[in-house]
């Protein structure tokens, strides 16, 4: 009964984290808000715990190195290909891998480290995006 309060507290830290990141997200007006970055979060930290409680003598690594994998199919869609050459998307997939990332963490149980993630991620998305224009 106590282990799952446990992977219940993970989970629900991993809702918290991702909503964080995904709250920026939302308020900066990307496509990714809060309820992706929830979501991602909160699936990165289940495929954890599942793979640590759920699968007795089971490897946990190779589920984390499969949420990567496939966080990488979410993050290509992200992206966007424009007119002219212009791409957009990337810091949103990039958030959307780190957010996986923190999932993960909190899934372990490695609680201080998905916190202190969260906050450098915030911190990095609050930088100001600068445009840069060529001159041909």
């Amino acid at each position: 009964m106590w282990i799952e309060v446990e992977i219940i507290l993970r989970l629900i830290l991993a809702f918290v984290l991702g909503g964080i990141v995904g709250y920026q997200r939302e308020r900066s007006g990307k496509e990714a808000g809060i309820r992706t970055n929830v979501l991602i979060c909160l699936g990165a930290a289940l495929f954890t715990v599942i793979s640590i409680y759920g699968f007795a003598g089971s490897d946990p690594a190779r589920i984390a190195a499969g949420v990567v994998t496939g966080i990488g199919f979410i993050g290509a869609g992200l992206i966007l290909h424009r007119a002219g050459g212009h791409v957009a998307g990337l810091t949103t997939a990039a958030t959307a891998w780190a957010v996986a990332g923190i999932g993960v963490a909190a899934g372990a149980g490695l609680y201080l480290i998905s916190a202190a993630a969260t906050v450098l991620i915030f911190l990095v998305l609050l930088i100001p995006h600068l445009h840069h224009t060529s001159k041909e």
